[in-house]
């Protein structure tokens, strides 16, 4: 499941269902259990009946009829914070990995 359509045909996965929600919101609104549910049953009937690779089914559900000012914000460049330095970004990953080893003794 994607809600970045770009993206995804960048990428070009063996199949895909696209809902034009905000990012990491692909099942929809919290609170909301039963179109969360239907959103993965809708998906996961899409992926049954995928017989093309590289099939992107776009799902027709909304996230706000009446605002769609979440698209600009969202899609708006910089938006989301600048990635760090490549030496910071190794050093965050590593202090990670050393966190993970340490909680598995």
């Amino acid at each position: 499941m994607t809600s970045a359509l770009d993206i995804t045909r960048a990428v070009n996965p063996p199949r895909a269902v696209f809902v034009n929600f905000p990012l990491g919101h692909q099942t929809g609104k919290p609170d909301q259990p039963e179109l969360q549910r239907q959103i993965v049953r809708d998906a996961m009937r899409a992926f049954d009946t995928i017989d093309r690779p590289g099939t992107i089914v776009e799902l027709p559900y909304v996230w706000d009829a009446n605002d769609r000012t979440w698209e600009v914000r969202d899609y708006t460049k910089g938006w989301m914070p600048e990635r760090p330095a490549r030496e910071d970004a190794d050093l965050i990953d590593a202090e990670r990995q050393a966190r993970y080893r340490s909680s598995d003794s």
